[in-house]
């Protein structure tokens, strides 16, 4: 596995969301889990293993981390057949969202990890991934919830380890202190370069957006690619 100091990660970079799904719900996950989903503990990922039927056309492979009500991994993938993604979220609904869309469209090139990301970092390969979307992360905006925020150092240095040269960190967020604090963190990772982008008109309005937009807030996106 890659080394990480686990000692400087945030303790979580979620707040739990876990809830129970309805039995017929909870019978159609049981069911497509084993066959979609990967296990957030074990060897290092080999995508070719991993997206066996489509990798050898595949234009790379996608982190998505906390795609919520999987809304916006479920129309990137539906836009981008040829971009392998793994999607990482804690909320169950969320991820039975996308279990059910990718039986439903017959897709190979979408996995889905249940957890924390921190925890599924030591299984990626440094210089495996092409692109990581953080779309709307927690803010955990009082003073004292800060040190939980995904953006920190710590995990900005794993994820670009994990880039290959030419990789794309992507951050959207609705935040202003968010925004900010973003561009602080990252601009102290001398391997990226970039910042603030207009909205790209192909990012998906996810749910989280669109109640931003509802009370007023605009959302902020962050574009860096991996220099070196």
């Amino acid at each position: 596995m890659v080394p990480m100091d686990r000692g400087l990660m945030p303790a979580r970079s979620f707040r739990p969301r876990r809830r129970g799904l309805p039995p017929a719900r909870a019978e159609q996950y049981a069911r497509l889990a084993p066959h979609w989903t990967l296990p957030i503990d074990g060897p290092l990922l080999v995508w070719s293993e991993v997206f066996t039927a489509v990798f050898d056309r595949a234009s790379g492979v996608v982190l998505d981390i906390g795609f919520g009500g999987g809304e916006g991994l479920i129309e990137m993938a539906a836009l981008r057949p040829d971009e392998c993604v793994i999607g990482v979220e804690v909320h169950t609904p969320g991820v039975a969202r996308v279990l059910d869309a990718v039986e439903a469209n017959h897709w190979r090139h979408v996995r889905v990890v249940e957890g924390d990301v921190l925890e599924l970092l030591p299984r990626l390969t440094n210089r495996s991934l092409d692109g990581v979307r953080i779309w709307f992360p927690d803010p955990w905006p009082k003073t004292k919830q800060r040190h939980r925020r995904l953006v920190s150092p710590p995990v900005v240095a794993a994820l670009t380890d994990r880039l290959r040269i030419g990789g794309v960190l992507h951050v959207a967020t609705d935040v202003d202190d968010y925004a900010r604090h973003t561009i602080a963190v990252i601009g102290d990772e001398l391997r990226l370069c970039g910042g603030v982008v207009p909205r790209p008109e192909w990012r998906p309005v996810t749910r989280f957006e669109a109640r931003g937009r509802r009370e007023g807030r605009t959302s902020i996106d962050l574009v860096y690619e991996r220099m070196s």
